[in-house]
C-alpha cells in the first residue's frame, strides 16, 4: 500500500511540473527584463542621436525629416498640360470619388461650350448616391436576416451603412440613372461640405431599421412584408437628406453666358436630358486598370459587395504592371483626355508645397532606423490602400519617359499652386492604385482580360478599402 502511495504521489508530481512547463511555455513570448535591458543598452545617445533627440522633442517631425534636395530640384514644368479652369473642393467629407470623376468631365463641356467657367453639382449626385446606399443597405439586412451579427459580411455592412466612400463606377451608374445638373442649381450645404453629423445621425437610423428588420423576420414575417417596410423607411432617409443637402431637382431652367454680352436661351431641362445634351460621353466606353502586387497579373477581378446600387453590378477591374498602367495614362493625356486615377494620398505629400514625392521625408534617416517596406508589403499589412481620386491632366516626358504628372485635386485653391499637385514618377509608382480610362488608350492585350472568367475578392479584402 505505501509504494502504491509513493506511486500516487510521483504520477501527481510529475503532472504538476507537466502543467507547470505547459503553463510556462504557453506563456512565452513576453517583453521580458532582458529585451528592455538590450533594448536599453542599443539605445546610446552619442553626439548624432542627442541631436536628433533634441531636435524630434522639440519640433515638428514632418518639416525635420522634409527631404531638402527633392525641395530644392523640384519644379513644375510640364511637357504636356491639359487646359482646365477653377478647382473644387469637397471640404470636410468623403466625396472624392465624385468630384474627381466630375472633374474629369468638366473640361470637355467649358471646352465645348467656351466657358468661363463650369462645375457640376457634386451635391446632387451624392444625394442620390445616399439615397441607393441607404437602399442598399436595408436590402442586405433582409437578405442576410438569419445570420448570426458576428457573420462577416454581416458586420462589415453593419460598420459602414452610410459611408461618403466611393469609385469612379458609382458616378457612372447614378449619372446614367439621374442625370447631372449645374453647381447652381443644387449647391453645396453645411451638411453636404461637413457630412459626418449627417452620416452618424442616418446611420443610426438605419441601423435602428436593422434591428426592426430582424425582430420582424424572427416573427416569421415575410419577404414582401419586409421590403414595405424598408420602402417606409427609405422615406424617412429621403427627407433627413432633404433637410441636410437638399430636395433634388425634377426639372429646372438654366442658361449660360456665351460671352461678355450675350447669354444663351433659357431651357427647361431635367437631369438626364441636361447630361445628354452637355455631356453625353460614352461612360461605357471606360474601364478600370489596377496594380495590385498583392494579386496575379494579367487577371480580371470582381470585387464582391462593392456596389453602391444594390440591383447593379459588383465592381471589376483587370490587374497590370506599374509600367502598363504608367503607359495608358499617358496616352490619354498626350490625347487631352483627363483621366480619374485613385492613390494613397496619405503619404509622402506635402499640401503647402503641392509635392508628392517618394521619400519626401526622410524618417529613416532622421531616426536612424531602415522603414523601406515594399509596395505588396504595405497593401498586405495594411499599411496602405487605395484612399482618395484624383484627376490627372498633365505628365512631363524626358526622354520619352514620365518624370512627373500633373495633378487636380479636389481639396480647394488655398494651398500650393492653386490646387494643382505635381505628384513625381517614383510617387506614382508606389501609391497609385488605379486608373480609369477609355479604352482606346488601352492595349488590345489587357482589354482581352475582360473577357476573362473574373476572380472574386471579398468584400474585406484591402484592395476593396475604396468602397468603404
Amino acid at each position: 500500500m505505501q509504494t502504491l502511495s509513493i506511486i500516487k504521489q510521483t504520477i501527481f508530481c510529475l503532472i504538476l511540473i507537466l502543467l507547470a512547463t505547459t503553463i510556462a511555455l504557453a506563456k512565452k513570448g513576453g517583453l521580458t527584463k532582458d529585451i528592455i535591458n538590450k533594448s536599453r543598452e542599443a539605445y546610446q545617445l552619442d553626439v548624432s542621436t542627442r541631436a536628433s533627440y533634441n531636435a524630434v522633442t522639440n519640433n515638428d517631425i514632418r518639416e525635420l525629416a522634409l527631404n531638402r534636395d527633392i525641395v530644392r530640384n523640384h519644379n513644375e514644368l510640364f511637357s504636356h498640360k491639359i487646359k482646365t479652369k477653377g478647382i473644387v473642393d469637397q471640404k470636410s467629407s468623403g466625396r472624392c470619388w465624385a468630384f474627381g470623376w466630375l472633374n474629369t468631365m468638366r473640361p470637355m463641356v467649358i471646352e465645348k461650350y467656351d466657358l468661363d467657367e463650369f462645375e457640376f453639382s457634386q451635391n446632387y449626385l451624392v444625394f442620390w448616391d445616399k439615397m441607393e446606399k441607404a437602399n442598399r443597405f436595408l436590402e442586405y439586412m433582409i437578405e442576410f436576416r438569419d445570420r448570426d451579427l458576428d457573420d462577416r459580411e454581416l458586420a462589415l455592412v453593419l460598420k459602414s451603412p452610410f459611408s461618403d466612400g466611393g469609385y469612379w463606377r458609382y458616378a457612372v451608374n447614378l449619372i446614367k440613372k439621374y442625370g447631372l445638373v449645374p453647381k447652381e442649381i443644387m449647391p453645396e450645404t453645411n451638411s453636404s461640405e461637413n457630412t459626418k453629423l449627417m452620416n452618424r445621425i442616418i446611420s443610426k437610423k438605419l441601423r435602428m431599421d436593422a434591428a426592426e428588420i430582424r425582430k420582424m423576420s424572427q416573427d416569421s414575417v415575410s419577404v414582401n412584408e419586409l421590403r414595405k417596410f424598408k420602402e417606409d423607411k427609405l422615406v424617412k432617409v429621403y427627407r433627413l437628406l432633404g433637410m441636410n443637402i437638399g430636395e433634388p431637382p425634377s426639372e429646372f431652367e438654366w442658361r449660360y453666358e456665351i460671352d461678355d454680352s450675350t447669354l444663351s436661351e433659357t431651357k427647361v431641362y431635367t437631369p438626364l436630358s441636361f447630361y445628354k445634351d452637355f455631356v453625353d460621353p460614352e461612360l461605357d466606353d471606360f474601364v478600370c486598370i489596377y496594380n495590385n502586387p498583392t494579386r496575379e497579373y494579367g487577371e480580371h477581378y470582381r470585387t464582391f459587395m462593392s456596389r453602391n446600387i444594390y440591383d447593379g453590378d459588383d465592381l471589376d477591374h483587370v490587374n497590370v504592371e506599374i509600367e502598363r498602367l504608367k503607359e495608358i495614362a499617358k496616352a490619354s493625356i498626350l490625347d487631352n483626355q483627363p483621366l480619374y486615377f485613385s492613390s494613397d494620398v496619405g503619404k509622402d505629400q506635402n499640401s503647402e508645397l503641392g509635392i508628392m514625392a517618394e521619400n519626401l521625408y526622410d524618417y529613416s534617416s532622421l531616426f536612424g532606423v531602415d522603414l523601406d517596406m515594399s509596395k505588396k508589403d504595405m497593401a498586405l499589412y495594411l499599411h496602405s490602400s487605395s484612399n482618395h481620386g484624383m484627376s490627372l491632366i498633365g505628365v512631363d516626358i524626358v526622354e520619352n519617359k514620365p518624370v512627373k504628372w500633373l495633378v487636380e485635386n479636389s481639396w480647394g485653391d488655398d494651398k500650393k499652386k492653386d490646387g494643382r499637385w505635381t505628384m513625381y514618377d517614383s510617387w506614382f509608382d508606389n501609391y497609385v492604385y488605379y486608373v480609369i480610362a477609355r479604352e482606346k488608350y488601352v492595349p488590345k492585350d489587357i482589354l482581352k482580360l475582360f473577357d476573362k472568367e473574373p476572380i472574386v475578392i471579398p468584400p474585406w479584402d484591402p484592395i476593396a478599402s475604396f468602397a468603404r
